[in-house]
């Protein structure tokens, strides 16, 4: 069984409610899922949010959009996902935050065949693909343990770290790349107002295609108006993670482990 689990919520700290956002006519999010949808290596769509009231409508987006519904811990993003996906009963997790209207199925079903065929507990998108397409793919086993042992603040709320910052412990895959060309420095997710308005711009474009359109025609829209880069340059997408390791240092002053 293999589940695509989306973690949103509308309690952002950068960008409150981005998740609900308007955009070409539908919200940020609907936009993802309906994207998402197009996986074909998927057995069951999830989104997780949380218990929170003004997380409803986030939950009625998610099933109108044909996923399923996790309401879990809000800020313990780990045990939300592991909740999930022993909800579901996955043997298999594909990971996606609900920032990323840009994503899309095919990228999903082209890490979940990496990851089957590697036979890894854990792997990720290729290494030269923007920002924004982020997919990580891993064992329920992997999950169990990570939400058995993590303990550290970024290990609990980015889900994966632990799984990466133990190779002694899981079968990581090794870096890849895919296609011609390095994109991993374009920023595609939504953390701040200048990201919407790059995401804006884009589907000012290609916004009439729907769900129908891929990195590769946004990469050919950058190629013909190179401006556009300039909205949201300077943002990397992994602000968050880095001020949670700044926490990790402060637990781990206060617990004696440094």
């Amino acid at each position: 069984m293999i589940a695509l689990i989306v973690q949103a919520r509308t309690g952002s700290t950068r960008l409150p409610e981005k998740v609900l956002r308007p955009l070409a006519g539908k919200s940020m999010l609907q936009w993802e899922l309906e994207r998402l949808r197009h996986a074909k290596k998927i057995d069951r769509f999830v989104v997780a949010t949380t218990g929170k009231s003004n997380d409803d409508p986030v939950a009625s987006l998610a099933q109108t959009a044909g996923f399923e519904v996790f309401r879990g811990n809000e800020t313990d993003v780990l045990d939300r996902y592991y909740q999930a996906a022993k909800d579901a009963k996955a043997d298999v997790v594909v990971r996606v935050t609900g920032d990323c209207p840009l994503h899309e199925g095919a990228i999903v079903d082209l890490v979940v065949e990496r990851f089957l065929e590697k036979r890894v507990d854990y792997t990720k998108q290729p290494e030269n693909y923007p920002e924004g397409l982020d997919t990580e793919v891993f064992s329920f086993a992997a999950l169990e343990r990570a939400q058995r042992e993590a303990r550290l603040p970024s290990e609990r709320e980015h889900v994966t770290p632990f799984i990466g910052n133990h190779p002694d412990l899981f079968a990581v895959d090794q870096p890849w790349m895919e296609g011609a060309g390095d994109y991993r420095n374009y920023h595609w997710s939504v953390d701040t107002e200048a990201d919407f308005r790059f995401v804006q711009a884009i589907y000012a474009v290609l916004g009439a295609n729907g769900t129908m359109f891929g990195m590769q025609d946004v990469l050919d829209i950058l190629k013909k108006q190179p401006h556009l880069l300039k909205i949201n340059r300077g943002g990397t997408g992994y602000e968050g993670l880095e001020k949670s390791r700044r926490e990790d240092e402060a637990w781990q002053n206060n617990h004696g482990e440094i």
